[in-house]
């Protein structure tokens, strides 16, 4: 039987502080998923979920190192949950594209991607980074060191996980890049948007296209902290490829503190950040499928 599974000693509480965080920020975005019925943000509800439950696995797997069930568990949750903020993000964007730009706009010269396809074209890659690096996580996670084949298992592992998450940088990098340049593009249709702007109560908004629907005026502040998001998530990426890179003997594999510097808390304000400013304050539409009269106009 195996000692440890981690080449230092967990800290039960740093893990249950990360834990109490995620919990609180999953039980709010579940709570605001019924309240604005944002359907299609399901994707951020179990990706908060999964973190609170990796980390709380964690905790627990701090005082049974030796548990390669929770040891697996733990990591594995940990390590897949923001690939699903990053399906959110796709799915966000791609929202606020059909709400704020005019049909004409949305060409693949100012979006680089054709605009129907955004959402498909991302969350396919997402999937398929998903899926090698689970397959890349069980295998690390659960390879004993003294296994006979462990050396092999260990490298197959990282190899897979890697490729995973170079499919991931690549595309959520991409993406990054055309979220933080529509800052700059849909400003060139800003007159034809202004002209659609009313007023009720005091209040500005604007009439989205081919419906009754109202999209209040500061819906920058949901791209601004769409952007925010596409950092953390990148700077995340980079560290888990570092780590895969480096190995078991590595120095992020001997000491905790960068997972909790560069992975646990990056990812918490994804959620955070989406409690106060919840798409459902500002896009009216959040089913899983966009009325027609938006998607045509």
């Amino acid at each position: 039987m195996v000692d440890s599974y981690y080449a230092y000693t967990p800290s039960f509480a740093a893990a249950i502080a990360i834990a109490a965080l995620y919990s609180a920020t999953f039980i709010a975005t579940f709570c605001q998923w019924i309240r604005y019925r944002a359907w299609v943000w399901i994707v951020m509800v179990l990706a908060s979920l999964m973190e609170s439950l990796g980390y709380i696995a964690r905790s627990l797997s701090s005082h049974r190192t030796s548990t390669r069930g929770l040891f697996i568990a733990q990591f594995t949750l940990i390590v897949l949950a923001p690939v699903l903020m990053a399906a959110a993000s796709y799915v966000i964007f791609g929202r606020i594209v059909f709400h704020v730009m005019p049909a004409h706009a949305r060409t693949t010269k100012n979006l680089w991607v054709p605009a129907r396809f955004i959402t498909a074209i991302f969350v396919a890659c997402d999937i398929f980074a998903l899926f090698l690096q689970l397959v890349g996580a069980v295998l690390v996670s659960g390879t004993k060191p003294n296994d006979p084949d462990a050396h092999k298992k260990l490298s197959t592992g990282k190899d897979i996980a890697l490729a995973g998450l170079a499919v991931q940088i690549i595309c959520f990098g991409l993406f990054s890049i055309i979220a933080i340049r529509f800052n700059f593009v849909w400003k060139q249709f800003d007159g034809e948007f202004q002209g659609k702007v009313g007023q009720e109560d005091g209040q500005k908004y604007f009439i989205v296209s081919g419906t009754d629907r109202k999209l209040k005026m500061h819906w920058q502040s949901l791209l601004l902290v769409l952007n925010i998001t596409c950092v953390l998530i990148l700077v995340r990426s980079v560290y888990r490829v570092c780590d895969f890179a480096l190995g078991k003997t590595g120095y992020l594999e001997q000491n905790e503190w960068p997972a909790y510097v560069f992975d646990a808390l990056p990812m918490l304000p994804c959620v955070a950040l989406f409690v106060y400013w919840h798409p459902g304050k500002y896009l009216p539409y959040l089913g899983f499928r966009l009325p027609k009269s938006i998607r045509e106009n």
